[in-house]
């Protein structure tokens, strides 16, 4: 499926588990609880937590604002006067650190996460769109095009949005890219441009600063404040790049104002 633009497109709790992985508890400011799924990033525990956000889901509680998910962690956010009931409980942080407890504890049957099509985002690499590539090639010891075959091959899961409205942060780059950000940061990158910064890669959906090495650009915009869902991607989902040629990149690129 290829997304082309479109108009809409502090006391810490003990560990718990829910299988095979720990997850610990702690506060965040006097609104928030942090569920710590162990400290590794992998497919296993993007699993455990989107399964635990999906079982809030089914049984929320009085208060419950939203939940933000990242690399090893799911944050809770509530409102401490709805949890506490009106001032009926004094500590509305231990009042939802043992809903949450009682919920991790439950031995129901964790629903199937939803299957989702593999996303792909057009990506023209190299020249004015990725400047950085040659220096990527050259730190992998490899050519510029068998950096761009590395980089279309594999499936990305997103792990989470961050960093900038609608920013993904992707998992199963392939390890021969990893390449050190930049020592000087760039005080204004595009949207839409590709970059690599470690064993990561990521696409900036705002003009931002930022420091990772730019191997390419889309065309598509990832973030509209004006849409229903105003990021393209979320957690959870499967992404493939596609390399596009500088004509194609023009011919999807959304009329400039």
């Amino acid at each position: 499926m290829r997304l082309y633009p479109t108009t809409a497109p502090v006391s810490t709790a003990p560990p718990l588990s829910i299988a095979p992985l720990p997850v610990r508890l702690y506060p965040l400011g006097d609104a928030a609880v942090v569920l710590e799924f162990g400290t590794t990033i992998s497919p296993a525990t993007h699993r455990a937590i989107a399964a635990f956000a999906a079982r809030l889901a089914r049984r929320p509680f009085a208060g419950l604002r939203e939940v933000v998910p990242a690399f090893t962690t799911l944050t809770v956010y509530y409102d401490p006067w709805l949890v506490s009931e009106n001032g009926q409980y004094a500590e509305p942080y231990g009042r939802v650190t043992t809903l949450l407890q009682a919920l991790l504890a439950r031995t129901e049957e964790s629903a199937a996460v939803a299957e989702t099509e593999t996303v792909e985002i057009p990506v023209c690499y190299g020249g004015a769109f990725g400047p950085d590539l040659a220096f990527v090639a050259q730190h992998a010891g490899l050519s510029p095009a068998e950096v761009i075959a590395r980089h279309t091959a594999p499936e990305y899961l997103v792990h989470m949005i961050g960093f900038a409205p609608g920013f993904p942060y992707l998992g199963g780059m392939d390890a021969r890219l990893a390449t050190p950000r930049r020592p000087q940061p760039r005080p204004l990158v595009p949207a839409g441009a590709v970059g690599i910064a470690g064993p990561q890669t990521g696409i900036y959906s705002l003009p931002t600063p930022g420091g990772w090495q730019l191997i390419g650009r889309t065309p598509l915009a990832l973030f509209n404040a004006e849409w229903a869902a105003p990021s393209r991607l979320r957690a959870g989902q499967l992404l493939r790049f596609v390399a596009i040629s500088e004509e194609e990149f023009a011919e999807l690129q959304p009329p400039q104002p």
